[in-house]
């Protein structure tokens, strides 16, 4: 363990030295502060509105997490889906172009050591980037009343996605010494598992004549992100979309440790 964070703290380090983490955190809180503001004058408007048409029933309806907090997560845990890449490409790709890896690998170190410390820096930056999220909804907590535990729980999600990605940038770290592939494929992956596989499900049933409620169809759509994430940012904290962040970060860690053993045994 005392490997893994040494580790996770020189790659993290060496993150904050890069002018990519930087670049990263300014679009990131830069995004966050125009969706935010955007959510808060979409809010506004729509009270004046039922104000303006005597509709008070709706009116006594509205709430900051309901119109506000949560499509406000919900837009940023998309954002993660293009900016992650650029974090993680490097994570173990640099080590091959730069030729440290087989230092790496004829170190005493083991391979889960690698592995686990790398995704553990990601892990650091992405709860950085939550932590920037997690400052505006706080700000509404001076000025409001929302709902302590649904605005954490959408957090948690936001965090708990993130981290699952991470997975996903390490491994696509792990197969390329090119960092613009590592990119590319770790995008094209986060598409494929956070916004595509949804339509792919749709689409395959439909061509093969298997319904959508088929175990292959339920199975392939537990894999997406949406709806595990949509339920998390309601305020629904169930077990079973827990079990899928673990299972996705740890089949994902898995595949980098294969990818970067079978490089000690060349």
């Amino acid at each position: 363990m005392r490997h893994t964070l040494t580790i996770a703290s020189r790659e993290l380090r060496s993150l904050f030295v890069s002018p990519v983490a930087y670049v990263v955190l300014t679009l990131w809180s830069v995004i966050a502060g125009t969706f935010f503001l955007a959510s808060l004058i979409g809010f506004q408007e729509q009270q004046i509105q039922l104000q303006q048409y005597q509709m008070l029933d709706r009116l006594e309806q509205m709430n900051l997490n309901d119109q506000l907090i949560e499509p406000f997560i919900g837009s940023m845990w998309v954002i993660v889906l293009f900016l992650l890449p650029a974090v993680t490409m490097g994570l173990v790709a640099s080590e091959k172009a730069n030729g440290t890896e087989e230092l790496l690998l004829t170190s005493p170190l083991s391979i889960w050591d690698i592995v686990l410390g790398k995704f553990l820096a990601g892990a650091g930056f992405v709860a950085v980037m939550t932590a920037i999220v997690a400052f505006f909804p706080a700000l509404l907590f001076l000025y409001g009343e929302p709902e302590v535990g649904k605005t954490l729980s959408g957090l948690l999600s936001l965090l708990l996605v993130s981290i699952t990605y991470v997975a996903v940038g390490v491994f696509g770290s792990s197969v390329t010494r090119n960092q613009l592939i590592a990119f590319v494929l770790t995008l094209v992956l986060l598409v494929v598992i956070g916004m595509m596989l949804p339509f792919i499900v749709d689409i395959t049933m439909a061509g093969s004549g298997l319904g959508r409620d088929s175990a292959i169809a339920q199975v392939v759509a537990w894999m997406a992100t949406g709806s595990h994430v949509d339920r998390m940012l309601q305020g629904l904290i169930d077990t079973s979309d827990l079990a899928y962040f673990v299972v996705s970060s740890g089949v994902f860690l898995l595949l980098s440790k294969t990818v970067i053993e079978s490089a000690r045994w060349r």
